[in-house]
């Protein structure tokens, strides 16, 4: 479906190849309304043109040469830059993967711990409080907390920059000094990418669990004189972690992809910030290259949320 809609949507490279000639045209001198409008190529240069980009063929035909490049492994070459699209993608992957890895980590890493913590102490200001500023977080998408976070702790009180990976003058400093550059220019984006996500695992946590302290096992094991706190994490916790596993083949894209928007805002060349600007420019390889490395990270998400759910529910086991 992606693929169509490269096809039909006006601003592709033949219409940017155009516009590039009108202007070259009018550079030599004033032109009226009706020859600056004036058709700058010619019908044979035009069809040498989409069949240049493969613009010549139907879609369903296209299509299917693209894919076979795909299986082959050749993602193609950007319309745009002229750049094969997996040497562009592969510049950007380790950013993408530095930012992703943290998230994920500091996003279970505390998700948890807050889930539980919140399912024990239901109802008490602890959980009321942590409730509100968590819900005030989901309600304010990742992108628009970056330009907040931007607007007071990097512009108003300068404590942050204002976006990139490094300094101007990264290559000038120490394997030290590196680290704390880079670990500066992390603490804001990393905020903005766990925003969303961070709400959606904690409450996912605290909600398995308390359905869990409310079964009868649960109860059964108390009654027999079980302590609560053996209780919650010898007997409820591994069964409130299956949810916790099986959703975690939809975060595992997350790691490489990132976020279109936040790169865009933090000014993060990753490949987040690719695909934004590959959409803007109209370079559909590299838009459709994004959407294969994606969709092949979700695929293998997939698997291994089926081994993680194997890893913490015993009813499943691999034969």
């Amino acid at each position: 479906m992606v693929f169509a809609i490269t096809r039909f949507v006006p601003g592709g490279p033949i219409e940017r190849i155009i516009v590039q000639a009108q202007q070259m045209q009018n550079t030599g001198g004033t032109r009226t309304g009706s020859e600056s409008q004036r058709q700058p190529l010619s019908e044979e240069q035009i069809e040498e043109l989409k069949k240049y980009y493969g613009f010549d063929k139907p879609v369903v035909v296209s299509y299917f040469l693209w894919l076979g490049k795909v299986l082959k492994g050749d993602l193609g070459v950007s319309t745009r830059y002229y750049d094969p699209v997996w040497d562009m993608i592969k510049e950007r992957m380790p950013i993408s993967l530095y930012f992703g890895l943290i998230s994920i980590i500091l996003v279970y890493g505390v998700c948890i711990p807050l889930g539980i913590a919140k399912a024990i102490k239901h109802k008490t200001a602890f959980d009321n409080i942590s409730s509100v500023i968590i819900f005030i977080g989901y309600a304010v998408p990742g992108w628009v907390v970056g330009v907040l976070l931007l607007t007071l702790f990097a512009s108003h009180w300068e404590f942050f920059p204002l976006g990139g990976f490094v300094s101007d003058d990264f290559e000038d400093f120490t394997l030290l000094q590196k680290a704390g550059d880079i670990l500066w220019h992390t603490v804001l984006p990393i905020i903005a990418y766990m925003i969303g996500s961070f709400t959606v695992m904690t409450f996912l946590m605290k909600n398995t669990l308390m359905d869990n302290l409310a079964s009868d096992y649960v109860r059964t094991a108390i009654a027999k004189g079980l302590p609560f706190r053996k209780a919650v994490f010898r007997h409820a916790l591994r069964n409130s972690l299956i949810p916790i596993a099986t959703h975690f083949g939809n975060n595992i894209s997350v790691i490489l992809t990132g976020s279109f928007l936040i790169e865009k805002v933090f000014n993060i060349n990753g490949m987040g910030l690719l695909g934004y600007e590959s959409v803007v420019e109209r370079d559909y390889p590299v838009v459709l290259g994004i959407l294969v490395i994606s969709s092949l990270l979700l695929l293998v998400g997939n698997i291994l949320s089926d081994i993680c759910v194997a890893a913490v529910d015993p009813r499943v086991q691999f034969k």
